[in-house]
């Protein structure tokens, strides 16, 4: 399988979701997949994250680029980390987020998944 073909598709998504307005929140992402509770998008942020929080759990795996990934309650309590690509990264739902310091050819994927509100940990 060529590992490059699903990125290009991404890519392509990301670009007509853009010229067609139906991007989540004006930001460069595009919605690949859908199934319950659970969305695949694929994101392409330049020069700032404009990022909201969200009302789901979220975890992104990056494809490439590198920079600095900052997560927590409220702008006083972020945490940061350095990413890279193959990296995965961790947003509970609500909380303050967003890619700093990041490389011009960033990318990553955002699975969105559970209930509104986030799971709650130890919850089965």
């Amino acid at each position: 399988m060529d590992c490059a073909h699903p990125l290009a598709e991404a890519r392509a998504a990301v670009t007509q979701a853009l010229a067609a307005g139906t991007s989540p929140q004006g930001l460069p992402a595009a919605q690949l997949f859908a199934r319950g509770t659970l969305k695949l998008y694929f994101y392409e942020p330049r020069g700032q994250d404009r990022q909201t929080p969200h009302d789901q759990d979220e975890v992104y795996v990056v494809v490439r680029g590198s920079g600095t990934y900052a997560v927590g309650a409220d702008e006083a309590s972020l945490e940061r980390v350095s990413f890279g690509p193959g990296d995965a990264l961790f947003a509970p739902a609500g909380a303050v987020h967003r890619f700093e310091d990041f490389t011009d050819d960033f990318g990553t994927w955002v699975i969105m998944y559970g209930p509104q509100g986030g799971e709650r940990p130890g919850a089965s």
